[in-house]
């Protein structure tokens, strides 16, 4: 059993090829013992563990700690016949034990690099405890806020999605996945999950191909074809009629013979079982069967990869050489990962790795990034520091669950410094300040609404921290409303009714629509949920210590009515204005409460010197823009430049405009920078009435901005 005894065989020899070590593995297993490389299991219970000891297990997730993980593998190593590592799976979605701000709030930094390190940190972190590989990022787009899982994503757009795609892959795999502190990549749902419809988790999706390319599949494409992930994970939704999780033609067509991937496929959980509810099987091998021909290779808690697959293939309903072709791809990942020669972790690594001083300051910094100043009338914000007085409100205010978000992993609580907190700790200490919690996240009562009213009469100014709790967004936490939950707006304005200046933060996985704050209260900061430093961070933009620079990836609508509302839409014949019988609403603007890229500063910046030089050649052509930015206000800050583009006349539709570069920078006063941009042939291109991908000749104009509404400058030139 296992690995004892007399010559080594060449698949546990580390100096053999990868191709050839998985080549004499595989002729060496029963057909039981393929299938159970391709069956995956929650937990380790005393089931799991006779499995393991059968070699009929390839994957566990949720099995946490180095000493858990160390006793799982070694079984699976020292007791099995052929000693075939597990592969340890966890949902490591914005940070192990160091939990950096929500996917959302990471995509609000427009700044890739701080995604990467994030993710970095997070891989570093859960590899020593035995965690190899992570569901994630979720890089589905998104457009419809009521949707839970926009929290776990980058928001509505392709192109901003795409680069948080490719630098969270990078980040969790690093160079070499055979690097210890590195972890495998999932990038999910494969594919177009964040269209459900209705905004309802696991609901069905309905869009044409031109739709499917154009907008959803380009994350998966950057995620796997350029940064190179280990692995995907099909959806549960429906896609055009057929459950992705037995879409021959995303999974095969496009994913393995279009992009060439040769990782392999793990459903979403028991989505090979749901395809009986989807009613394209009728029993489990019959959702089996249509699965694994599909192209999914490793079927995740549903048992019905076990329980089925074998009599199948006997059946010959199911070749032994398509499970062949799923299991070399399971096992040439876990010999990427050195799992053979490394099965086990040191349980005194994770102690050191956890929460390091360097960690806690990168979860630091990327929360102050992350946040979007939406309003700051008359500049209360910042305020001094010698404030005589202040009043945290709000029932977030001292939340200490909130902040994690939703997938906070092996986040605790008490290490999260909530907005009260950081408040005290950057304030003077001359400063006095004052605490109420106003109401609850939900329910109705408006008991404390007096002494929320009376303690911010106290002070000189009053924050007011209100949103969602955690579990309000992510995974089966959709909302047919998007307003502040339960009684919350009604604090806000109860607050404001003193007279006192308000500062409003949000904390929130998804737009809400706050039109009576932005009609009303003075300055809005939107801070999702920011991680374990998220109270520090919200109290240094406050106070002025750090220059919010962060800005929208998603649309905020001013009802729910307007959904979906996104900047990249298609022109009418009739567009939007105040006539009659044109694309609007009766009761409410067509525009959104604040648009897409919007995030404002303590300083000002100036856009200048747009230039514009297309260089011809061919495919390999390219447009060149520059232009110069100047900060022409008092203090340091950072600026997102958005490049935005529009083909006016094409033979299909083209939307207003479309995201083609961003860069943030940074200014201090007085400072100017020449900012560049290269526009490839694949940034001008769309697919035509033959669904070809063609540059058509013609008109292009080019917008730059502080947002996809602030346009400050703009040209054009001829294709």
């Amino acid at each position: 059993m296992g690995r004892s005894g007399g010559r080594k065989p060449i698949y546990l020899r580390p100096t053999q090829p990868i191709e050839k070590r998985v080549d004499d593995l595989l002729r060496r297993m029963t057909l039981e013992e393929k299938i159970g490389q391709m069956c995956q299991y929650s937990g380790f219970s005393e089931a799991h563990e006779a499995l393991v000891k059968q070699g009929r297990v390839g994957s566990l997730l949720n099995v946490t700690g180095a000493k858990n993980t160390e006793r799982a593998q070694k079984i699976a190593v020292e007791q099995s016949r052929l000693g075939i590592p597990l592969i340890f799976g966890l949902d490591v979605i914005h940070g192990y034990s160091t939990i950096f701000p929500i996917p959302l709030g990471l995509a609000s930094t427009w700044n890739p690099e701080t995604v990467r390190k994030a993710s970095s940190i997070a891989a570093a972190e859960a590899a020593s405890e035995g965690i190899h590989w992570t569901f994630a990022p979720m890089v589905d787009i998104a457009r419809d806020p009521r949707w839970g899982r926009i929290a776990e994503g980058a928001g509505e757009d392709p192109y901003l999605g795409s680069a948080m795609a490719q630098a969270a892959v990078e980040g969790f795999q690093g160079r070499d996945l055979a690097d210890p502190d590195t972890i495998v990549a999932c990038p999910k749902h494969y594919v177009a999950y964040g269209a459900a419809e209705g905004g309802r988790d696991y609901n069905t999706v309905d869009v044409s191909e031109r739709v499917l390319r154009e907008v959803y599949l380009p994350p998966f494409k950057v995620a796997i074809v350029k940064a190179g992930a280990g692995t995907t994970m099909s959806a549960f939704n429906e896609l055009n009629g057929v459950p992705a999780s037995a879409n021959r033609h995303s999974l095969t067509e496009i994913l393995r013979e279009e992009w060439g991937f040769k990782g392999f496929v793990v459903s979403d959980w028991n989505a090979v079982g749901e395809l009986i509810n989807h009613g394209i099987a009728g029993t489990s091998a019959e959702a089996a069967k249509e699965a694994v021909n599909a192209g999914v290779d490793m079927d995740m808690c549903g048992n019905v990869y076990q329980t089925s697959l074998a009599q199948l293939v006997r059946d010959g309903a199911v070749l032994e050489e398509k499970i062949d072709e799923s299991v070399r791809r399971i096992l040439t990942l876990k010999l990427r990962l050195r799992l053979f020669e490394r099965p086990y972790v040191d349980p005194e690594r994770a102690s050191k790795a956890l929460q390091t001083k360097e960690k806690l300051e990168a979860a630091l910094q990327a929360a102050r990034e992350s946040m979007v100043l939406l309003k700051n009338e008359g500049s209360l914000l910042p305020v001094k520091k010698d404030i005589e007085s202040v009043a945290v409100i709000g029932p977030l205010a001292d939340d200490r669950n909130a902040p994690l978000g939703s997938w906070s992993c092996r986040g605790n609580p008490e290490d999260v410094v909530t907005v009260l907190e950081g408040i005290k700790s950057r304030a003077s200490p001359r400063t006095k300040v004052l605490y109420a919690k106003g109401c609850e996240s939900e329910g109705n009562s408006k008991e404390e609404f007096e002494n929320a009213a009376e303690t911010a009469g106290e002070a000189g100014l009053a924050i007011v921290v209100v949103g969602e709790k955690a579990d309000m967004s992510g995974e089966a936490a959709c909302r047919a409303s998007l307003n502040l939950p339960g009684v919350q707006e009604e604090l806000v304005e109860t607050v404001h009714e003193t007279g006192v200046p308000v500062v409003e933060v949000l904390m929130n996985g998804r737009p809400l629509s706050i039109s009576w704050s932005a009609e009303h209260v003075p300055a809005i900061l939107e801070a999702w949920f920011s991680g374990i430093r998220g109270g520090f961070a919200i109290a240094d933009v406050i106070f002025g210590d750090c220059n919010p620079g962060g800005k929208l990836p998603i649309t905020f609508p001013r009802a729910v009515g307007q959904v979906p509302i996104y900047y990249s839409h298609k022109n009418t014949g009739r567009p939007p204005s105040p006539e009659r019988w044109t694309s609007k609403y009766l009761d409410a603007p067509w525009t959104p409460l604040f648009p897409f890229g919007h995030g404002l500063s303590y300083t000002q910046f100036e856009y200048s010197d747009l230039h514009i030089t297309l260089k011809r050649r061919g495919k390999a052509g390219k447009v060149e823009v520059s232009l110069t930015v100047e900060n022409i206000g008092g203090c340091q800050g950072d600026e997102v430049v958005q490049l935005y583009l529009r083909d006016l006349v094409a033979s299909i539709g083209r939307p207003v405009k479309e995201l083609k570069g961003f860069k943030r920078i940074t200014l201090k006063p007085g400072e100017r920078r020449t900012v560049s941009f290269a526009l490839a042939w694949q940034d001008l291109s769309f697919l035509n009435r033959e669904m070809q991908w063609v540059v058509e000749p013609g008109t292009f104009r080019v917008m730059i901005g502080s947002s996809s509404e602030d346009i400050r400058l703009s040209d054009s030139f001829e294709v």
